[in-house]
């Protein structure tokens, strides 16, 4: 007989995740200065509906009751991260301890009620003060295409460490490193903005240097109990035809999505064909000699996230990507690819965010993570779907997105099965919250925020989340007009 639940293993961590800048608020607090996403988001026209972050979901003052959402729900884990300029505000110099207190007492909290803080050191929010230093300016910064943005990161994450490592023992390094290269320096649709193609890839590669530094500096502050890791967004390219021209924009994109990456962090190299697509954009003198070694340190873990696939092909003629998720630009993301590769939405139904759903990418990712870092567990850190919840009757239901949770949450199981080491699953998102360019627009929470009153309602997704996480177990299917819990 055919058992009729999904099985995960005992200690399974069944988390949620947030980011500081989408959710605290508070911006102008406790010495806290500007991010690159204050000013950005405060620039006519970069975010929909001209939102910002200065209030968001409050957290900064409702982190308490956040906590206890997390506890209500049953689930293990909360991942977080640091605000960079709350806690040193112009990114250099002592902390603030005013801003380490507020994570000192969120963590507290958290453990109070048995839940694992895995903290993220970055997640976009670089201080203003480091954007805005001129490139040449002397030890200044002049943001991540400047090599000594990644100096002041590791002594960032230092300072975290020392005030936090007695509490937390899960870090994580950066979010998402190709969003704040190729979003916030090649297309622009991040922040800072800017639209330098060879600006992106010197940013690419003192993100990757910056992880470097930042793993050297928690290895010399945390205890030896602590795991230390990264979590990226590689993307599940996928070539349109198997003609060989659709194979090498596939290869294309994998070089710049992904392996741009994973070379410098697991192999301590830049792939010869990476270098080759690009060296039409710069010569890679920034990269000097010793770096690749301090980019490849050893880790602990290795995150996950994952949203959707992208399928590509031989671009038919000029124009840049089409359909390739990351927001309208006249720019492209994709230095030395962006007139050689087309994009194409992949099959199957859409989210708010015309992403196409398929759960088979995240599982194809975690085996191919295990390939390529065996012996490295796996979590994964982001995976979540935005829908057009609305309140009815004081309840929420959102059937669309435990579909959507159910097959990915499938797909983490049928890795596991096929042996890749997958410890915890962090789903994206607990709140409602700002969704970056797209304002508050998007909905990815399992709580439903009401952004004038603050009220939170846990959605039906939560209550079935929550279900999950206290049996561990999956059920196998979901009834086809599933009715909400």
């Amino acid at each position: 007989m055919t058992d009729a639940r999904l099985r995960f293993p005992p200690g399974f961590l069944w988390g949620a995740a947030t980011a500081a800048y989408q959710i605290e608020g508070g911006v102008r607090e406790d010495g806290r200065t500007p991010s690159i996403w204050d000013t950005f988001s405060h620039t006519p026209g970069k975010v929909l509906g001209g939102d910002t972050g200065d209030v968001a979901c409050d957290h900064y003052h409702r982190w308490r009751e956040d906590v206890r959402l997390l506890a209500e729900l049953g689930l293990t884990a909360y991942r977080f991260s640091v605000s960079w300029p709350r806690v040193q505000p112009t990114g250099r110099g002592p902390a603030v301890q005013r801003g380490l207190d507020f994570y000192r007492a969120l963590v507290d909290e958290l453990l109070a009620h048995g839940i694992t803080p895995a903290l993220t050191l970055y997640h976009w929010d670089l201080p203003q003060e480091l954007e805005s230093a001129l490139p040449g300016g002397g030890p200044a910064g002049g943001g991540w295409p400047e090599r000594d943005t990644a100096y002041r990161f590791a002594e960032f994450a230092g300072l975290v460490a020392g005030a936090l490592g007695d509490r937390v023992e899960m870090w994580t390094t950066l979010n998402e490193p190709w969003c704040s290269a190729f979003l916030g320096y090649g297309s622009g649709v991040h922040a800072p903005g800017r639209t330098d193609p060879a600006a992106a890839l010197r940013a690419a590669h003192h993100l990757n240097l910056a992880h470097g530094l930042g793993v050297q500096a928690l290895r010399a502050a945390l205890p030896a109990r602590a795991r230390v890791g990264v979590s990226l967004n590689p993307s599940a390219v996928r070539p349109l035809t198997p003609s060989p021209a659709d194979l090498d924009a596939r290869r294309r994109i994998d070089a710049l999505a992904n392996r741009v990456f994973t070379g410098p962090m697991l192999r301590g190299t830049y792939d010869d064909d990476l270098l080759a697509d690009t060296a039409g954009v710069t010569d890679w003198a920034f990269v000097h000699g010793g770096d690749l070694d301090v980019t490849r340190q050893p880790l602990d873990f290795l995150g996950v996230n994952y949203y959707t696939p992208a399928v590509v092909s031989a671009a038919d003629g000029p124009g840049g990507p089409r359909h390739d998720g990351h927001g309208a630009s006249a720019h492209s993301p994709w230095p030395g690819a962006g007139d050689r590769v087309a994009f194409h939405r992949a099959p199957g139904e859409l989210t708010a965010m015309d992403w196409p759903v398929d759960p088979t990418g995240l599982k194809d990712l975690l085996m191919e993570y295990t390939a390529q870092a065996p012996g490295v567990p796996l979590y994964v850190t982001e995976n979540g779907a935005a829908y057009e919840d609305k309140p009815e009757g004081g309840a929420v239901h959102d059937p669309d997105r435990v579909r959507y949770l159910h097959g990915h949450l499938a797909a983490v199981h049928q890795a596991l099965l096929e042996g890749a080491d997958v410890r915890g699953y962090f789903l994206w998102s607990l709140l409602d919250n700002f969704e970056w360019a797209y304002g508050y627009g998007k909905r990815f929470g399992l709580v439903y925020v009401d952004y004038d009153t603050q009220e939170r309602t846990p959605k039906s997704s939560a209550r079935w989340y929550a279900k999950v996480a206290a049996s561990g177990e999956l059920p196998r299917s979901l009834p086809e007009a599933w009715p909400g819990v």
